[in-house]
């Protein structure tokens, strides 16, 4: 399995990974907020990503005004930078986003660990499924992506998959796991 905490691996990925890591690394930010545990997670560390994907980093906050002082301070100057308080599952989360080297990015926090927030978990099951599932499997991902349609849902529709697909897909088994 990938070390998904460290983006080194991003150094040695396709085109869009090296360029996600030079634009972070450029920019410090898991320097920066280390003290937050960020994790780079979405669909570019696991190769599903279309052109308007972005760098999605989630990051653990007990106090979400204070987090967002420190995001705004850190990267208040950034191009198209917002900043916003939301509720995601009936649990308050600060979202920053802003653009940089031709990425969006977005720092989402929550008082819930990282490897406990929805959007790891997620990345790690499809990161799997990806393995199993194989290249033919992966491009299906990406064509109903660029057709308009959300990560989650996407892999709930090739997996057939009822109900919610963000639930489900945190309860799918694995044919090698079963």
């Amino acid at each position: 399995m990938r070390d998904f905490k460290n983006i080194e691996y991003l150094r040695f990925g396709n085109l869009t990974q090296q360029k996600a890591y030079q634009t972070l690394s450029e920019l410090k930010v898991f320097e920066k907020l280390k003290s937050f545990n960020p994790i780079l997670t979405g669909t570019i560390p696991i190769e599903i990503d279309i052109p308007e994907s972005d760098l999605d980093i989630i990051c653990e906050c007990g106090n979400h005004d204070q987090f967002s002082k420190v995001i705004t301070k850190l990267f208040g100057n950034e191009s198209g930078f917002t900043i916003s308080m939301q509720n995601y599952d009936e649990v308050k989360a600060a979202v920053c986003r802003f653009k940089s080297n031709g990425f969006k990015i977005e720092i989402f926090g929550q008082n819930i660990p990282v490897e406990k927030q929805n959007a790891y978990r997620h990345m790690l099951i499809e990161y799997q499924i990806l393995k199993e599932k194989g290249t033919e499997f992966r491009l299906r991902v990406k064509e109903l992506k660029r057709k308009g349609m959300k990560t989650e849902p996407a892999f709930a529709k090739l997996l057939q998959i009822d109900g919610d697909p963000y639930q489900s897909l945190l309860n799918y088994k694995l044919s090698n796991s079963r």
